[in-house]
């Protein structure tokens, strides 16, 4: 079940604030809109929603600086969105048009920009770990002071090429932060029915990897700890854990019914630990913004979500030689 909410004062401006909340918004109503483009048949293929852990990117995004790399596995809409691509040029991605990040051929899980040091959007359980250990040897190497966030779910924590991964970044004190995105239930499985261990960072202690558990619907505490993992980075100390409680309201994709949990069970986290309702609350109660500044604000990312989808869908398709184009031969 996702963490509770911190009731801790926040030490942030107004401004930080509102920014947070544009920013999961977006990430929410892009969602919403991906959905209903999946159900009209626009979207082919898999698409996998991260509705409800707006959070974690939009907190971790909030701590790194110009040049810190990202990568991830496949819910990755929202990394793309926090980041700063372009939210037209994803969603005509996901609908596999010559507009897209990827001219359309890397779809909902293969687009990168290279722009944004956003690095995928990766189909194979657990692969982006060890890529993501590659990107942070390069940032050694170079010494330029660059950090890479390397995302995954508490599914892909149980594949061995995480733990291989976790030794070469220790011996190498390599600059990464291992994200662990621990939304309880990886395709289908409730976390403990899959994993021997409460806590899951835990695992970075046979390797010498501190770490801590985050709750990811509370996007100042997200914040707090990636300062504080990717300070531990830049320090030149190795790489840090940081296991994100969150939750996704949706199925595992599109095609999930989620049947293995109740509706009840999800309703209760939308009440009562909802990450955009939260800062909402916080905005009001401290009179940051009034209702009409937040409905303001909800006008402005509906009108930016509607652009993006009237973008992808008047996007040609990519030509046939595209498919000659970005391989090796």
């Amino acid at each position: 079940m996702a963490a509770r909410k911190t009731t801790k004062k926040p030490n942030v401006s107004a401004e930080e604030l509102k920014t947070y909340y544009r920013e999961m918004l977006l990430i929410r109503r892009f969602e919403e809109k991906a959905g209903q483009l999946y159900g009209m048949g626009l979207i082919g293929g898999f698409c996998h929603l991260y509705i409800g852990q707006e959070a974690v990117v939009v907190g971790l995004e909030a701590a790194a600086k110009e040049g810190d790399k990202r990568i991830t596995s496949y819910r990755d809409h929202g990394h793309m969105l926090a980041c700063g691509m372009e939210p037209g040029g994803v969603m005509a991605e996901l609908t596999g048009r010559i507009g897209g990040l990827s001219k359309g051929k890397g779809g909902s899980m293969h687009m990168f920009s290279k722009e944004k040091h956003f690095y995928g959007g990766h189909g194979i359980v657990g692969a982006q770990v060890p890529l993501g250990a590659g990107l942070a040897f390069a940032d050694k190497y170079k010494e330029n002071g660059g950090v890479t966030f390397t995302y995954f779910g508490d599914g892909a924590a149980n594949q061995g090429q995480v733990y291989e991964t976790f030794n070469m970044a220790a011996l190498w004190d390599l600059p990464v932060v291992f994200v662990i995105e621990n939304n309880q239930y990886a395709m289908g499985t409730a976390q403990a029915r899959s994993t021997s261990t409460k806590d899951i960072y835990h695992r970075g202690e046979a390797f010498g990897i501190p770490g801590e558990i985050v709750n990811g619907m509370d996007v100042l505490a997200v914040k707090e700890a990636g300062e504080k993992a990717v300070a531990h980075c830049r320090a030149g100390k190795g790489p840090y854990i940081l296991e994100i409680k969150t939750y996704r309201y949706r199925g595992h994709s599109m095609s999930d019914p989620a049947k293995y949990r109740t509706r009840e069970e999800v309703q209760k986290v939308r009440e009562q630990s909802d990450p955009i309702e939260h800062v909402r609350e916080l905005l009001l109660t401290g009179k940051h913004a009034t209702e009409d500044d937040l409905k303001a604000i909800d006008k402005e990312i509906k009108e930016i979500v509607n652009q993006a989808a009237e973008f992808s869908k008047e996007s040609p398709e990519p030509s046939l030689d595209e498919l000659w184009t970005d391989i090796y031969a």
